[in-house]
Formats: C-alpha cells, structure tokens, sequence
C-alpha cells in the first residue's frame, strides 16, 4: 500500500470515515450513517472506480436511506401500540445527552433509562405502571440501533465487494 498514491489515500479515508459510522451507532454525536454512505460517496467521486463505483454508491444509497426510514418507523410503530409517548421519549433523549457528559459512555443509557421512567412516572403516577413503558422505551432503543448498525455493515460489505471487484 504506497500512501503516495491518491486512490490509496481515498480508500483509506472512506474506510475509516464508514468505520467512524459503524462506531456513531453507539457514539452520540457521530451521524452513523451519513458516515458510512459520506465514505462510499467520497471513494465513489475520488476513488478512480468507475461506474463500478457509481453502482456500489447507488446501492448503499439505497441502504442507508432505507435503513434510516426503518430505524424509526419500525420501533416507533411498536412504541404507539404499547402506548408510550413521543413526549416520553423526547424526555429520555434529553436525560440521556446529558448523562453521557456527566457519566461519560454508560451516562448516555443511565440517562435515557431515567428520562423515560421519569417521564412515564409522572404521568401514569406510579411506579409499578412506569416501569413497562420504560421496558418498552429501551426496546425500541435497541431496535433502532440494532436496525442502523446493520444498515452501516450492508453499506459497509457494499463497499468492500466495490473495492475487490472494480
């Protein structure tokens, strides 16, 4: 691998940029897959492909938009059946931003756990019937993250079957 030459270098920096993405699934503030399709496009246009490349792109565009529309349509859905609201998640949201700077990693779930029951306490005003929704509340979490960490890994597998065979 000769870092001199300009297809190597886009290569490297694609890889890493859908590296970085598969890591924003866990990481908050790192927009994991407009990482991923970022570092397809960019070997897509820099990477001396060709139409290779182009159709590669084409289809990991079609995953990440596909995979974001499903990450929330498809635990949203699941959450309005139980009966959680939107409110109580916006709250566990909050929470959770916050504690992943005062709890640095783990702060993030602490936080998100605690906004929804919090949330969920207030307005159904018991402990014993906030407690399912919460359940519910970090299914749906992991089902999200579960959904865009697969969406990354097809963008990914996309990519790396476009570099061994253009």
């Amino acid at each position: 691998m000769d870092l001199t030459d300009s297809q190597t270098v886009v290569t490297v920096v694609a890889g890493l940029a859908i590296l970085a993405g598969l890591a924003g699934v866990v990481v908050p503030g790192l927009p994991a897959l407009p990482l991923c399709w970022g570092g397809v496009l960019v070997w897509a246009i820099f990477g001396g492909a060709g139409l290779g490349g182009w159709a590669v792109f084409a289809a990991a565009t079609l995953v990440a938009a596909g995979g974001t529309v499903i990450k929330y349509a498809w635990p949203g859905r699941n959450l309005k059946r139980t009966g959680v609201p939107t409110s109580t998640l916006l709250a566990g949201g909050v929470l959770g931003i916050i504690g992943f700077f005062v709890v640095p990693v783990v702060g993030l779930v602490l936080g998100f756990v605690a906004g929804v029951w919090a949330a969920e306490r207030l307005r159904l005003g018991s402990n014993q019937l906030a407690w399912p929704s919460t359940v519910q509340a970090l299914k749906a979490a992991g089902l999200s993250m579960l959904v865009e960490f697969l969406a990354g890994l097809l963008v990914a597998a996309l990519w790396v079957t476009g570099l061994l065979l253009t």
